[in-house]
């Protein structure tokens, strides 16, 4: 199993931007899908983005699309989450996962999950 810690979340006004990062420790870092989602207050976990083991192919959810954008660095077990254009609605804890075992859209599917990272954005 991979061990994940995500950094990088904060406090920042709308329209601003923020990056997280997921880094990974244990078995072969590169060979894992890893996905970012995200819980708010009473709301349920939803899919972020994802990015395939060799980096190639991305997956953002509508929500996101044109504002974040998912990378990984394998050399650095490490990947990242860029939020542009920030809207109070991307206010969550922001979960990095890895090693799915189903679609990647569902958050049961994942296996490894990292403590999460709290995003705040203000007006």
């Amino acid at each position: 199993q991979v061990q994940l810690v995500e950094s990088g979340g904060g406090l920042v006004q709308a329209g601003g931007s923020l990056r997280l990062s997921c880094a990974a420790s244990g078995r072969t870092f590169s060979s894992y899908y890893v996905g970012w989602f995200r819980q708010a207050p009473g709301k349920e976990r939803e899919f972020v983005a994802a990015t395939m083991s060799s980096g190639g192919s991305t997956y953002h959810a509508d929500s996101v699309k044109g504002r974040f954008t998912v990378s990984r660095d394998n050399a650095k077990n490490t990947v990242y989450l860029q939020m542009n254009s920030l809207k109070l609605e991307d206010t969550a804890v922001y979960y990095c996962a890895a090693d799915p075992r189903g679609s990647i859209y569902y958050s049961s599917s994942w296996t490894s999950w990292g403590q999460g990272t709290q995003v705040t954005v203000s007006s």
